[in-house]
């Protein structure tokens, strides 16, 4: 056997310390490291530029309504009637009604979209309702028939309105009929009066006598 020498054994193992040297890192570029996570500097939360949700019909349909300072000052001054039906202040009138008048004409609320109306629901036998016929004689003189329509309404018979009519010398048009739809229906002391603008949302009511000044002012108020 031939001999080895120290210079070729230093050789060898130094080859042998190379390759593995070698093959360990071609084994280690076998492995693939895990992808990092893609980022975007424009990310985003999710609500972050999102519009505010905006209320529904229906939760708007019962925010509170709150009258004019105007409107409000009236009713407080108020010292011969009271203020009523206030879940109904705000609100369009729903239903729609066609009654005759004294002398046999027939009128529907919503013939008078557009202007203002005064229902007054009354009887010709209550005291305060005839207290309140002049006042609302001296109130039809006070506003042109296009800015302001006056509809008395009462389940009498259109004989007995229309012979009270001439003797009070009434201006305004006096209906007879029974039945009527809610809130005008509802009333249970008369005379009972609707304040109703020109969009058909009922702008107040109230129960007793309302003078033609207090009436005016409602009618002016925003």
């Amino acid at each position: 056997m031939v001999g080895i020498t120290r210079s070729t054994l230093t050789y060898r193992i130094v080859t042998a310390l190379v390759l593995m040297l070698v093959l360990g890192g071609l084994t280690g570029c076998g492995k693939k490291e895990p992808a990092p996570a893609p980022t975007d500097s424009n990310d985003t939360s999710p609500l972050e530029g999102l519009t505010p949700a905006q209320p529904t019909p229906a939760e708007t349909a019962n925010v509170p309504y709150e009258p004019s300072l105007a409107l409000q000052n009236v009713v407080k001054a108020a010292k011969t009637w009271v203020a009523s039906f206030q879940p109904w202040w705000g609100k369009i009138v729903p239903a729609d009604f066609t009654l005759t008048d004294i002398e046999g004409n027939v009128h529907s609320l919503s013939d008078y979209r557009g202007r203002n109306v005064l229902v007054v629901i009354w009887r010709t036998w209550n005291s305060t309702c005839t207290l309140q016929v002049p006042q609302l004689n001296e109130l039809r003189s006070t506003f042109d028939d296009k800015a302001l329509a006056i509809l008395a309404i009462s389940d009498e018979s259109a004989g007995v309105l229309k012979e009270f009519a001439g003797q009070q010398s009434i201006n305004y048009t006096v209906l007879t009929g029974t039945n009527l739809p809610a809130p005008f229906g509802d009333v249970q002391y008369a005379p009972g009066n609707f304040f109703i603008g020109p969009q058909g949302k009922l702008k107040l009511a109230a129960t007793g006598l309302i003078p033609a000044a207090d009436a005016a002012a409602i009618i002016k108020a925003p």
